[in-house]
């Protein structure tokens, strides 16, 4: 009987044990090198000491160092190359529009003169805008910089400032870094979840490899998720009002978004999908739009992009 209350307590103490683990993990990731570094050593001492079996000793330790690697910062260069991976998914579904060089070299120009004078004007490999050969209302972007734009939405604009808008707010998503934020979330999601599971003892001696492909199967996932269902409510509300203050710095009337939502209202139900499917109705954007608008004021300047924009048009 004895030995069954030191069996049980020995127990309760790695479970006890494993839960502080994944716990102090949890509510450490901001400072995650520090943690990972206690974390790791903590468990090699409890293992020592006897207090948990080694082979759960040895899973936490190689778990927290998972946890490390999953919430280190991601370099321009991961940025990219994770954008490239995104655009690479959208050109599987659609085909770049090369039929008109010259609407694709005044959309980079547009570009050009937004991020130049936006706060983040250089990224790992640069802006760059292509159209996309679809009459779906729709737009894309990757956070290595790549803004793709359908043919359907180019053609619901009505001036260069209503295109700007459109460019403004992809941007917007781009130096927000919603993607990079999304894939993030999902790697340390997923690298807790196996942490906890491996802390339990379930895992045996699960070694770093796996759960580094674990999270790389997030990575695909996240941007499968990304093209389908589009970024969260909050984040568009977000790049829209990124818009504002990127198109009131190049120069742009900022209310030229409002008038661009307006017009993406009006033909809402003339093409399934696109931002339909994957954005906050038109509406829902004018009335978040129409809070920030007050802040943003410049002189009205569209009478000078008329001309420039009818040629193109």
């Amino acid at each position: 009987m004895k030995n069954c209350k030191t069996g049980c307590r020995s127990g309760r103490t790695v479970i006890f044990t494993a839960g502080m683990v994944v716990l102090l993990i949890s509510l450490g990731l901001e400072s995650c090198g520090t943690v990972t570094e206690l974390t790791s050593t903590g468990a090699q001492i409890a293992g020592a000491l006897g207090v948990i079996d080694a082979e759960t000793a040895t899973a936490i330790s190689k778990s927290s160092e998972a946890i490390g690697k999953a919430a280190e910062e991601i370099t321009p260069e991961q940025e990219y190359y994770i954008g490239r991976a995104v655009a690479a998914n959208i050109l599987d579904r659609y085909a770049i529009w090369n039929s008109r060089p010259a609407l694709t070299k005044y959309l980079n120009e547009i570009c050009k003169t937004i991020v130049i004078n936006s706060p983040r004007p250089e990224i790992y490999s640069g802006y760059h805008v292509a159209i996309l050969d679809s009459d779906e209302i729709n737009a894309f972007a990757s956070s290595g910089g790549h803004i793709l734009v359908t043919r359907g939405l180019i053609a619901c604009a009505d001036s260069e400032d209503a295109l700007a808008a459109v460019i403004a707010h992809e941007i917007g998503h781009i130096q927000l870094q919603h993607s990079i934020k999304a894939i993030k979330n999902s790697r340390i999601t997923n690298a807790l979840l196996v942490t906890g599971t491996s802390a339990a003892g379930a895992l045996g001696n699960a070694d770093v490899k796996e759960l580094a492909n674990i999270m790389d199967e997030s990575v695909n996932e996240i941007i499968t998720t990304l093209i389908d269902k589009g970024y969260s409510r909050d984040q568009e509300f977000d790049a829209d009002t990124a818009a504002l203050a990127l198109l009131a710095t190049a120069g742009y009337e900022p209310s030229s978004l409002v008038t661009m939502l307006q017009l993406l209202e009006r033909n809402e139900g003339r093409r399934a999908g696109g931002l339909t499917k994957t954005h906050p109705s038109p509406a829902q954007r004018i009335t978040n739009v129409n809070k920030s608008l007050p802040k943003f004021k410049v002189p009205d300047t569209r009478v000078y992009r008329t001309e420039r924009y009818g040629r193109i048009r």
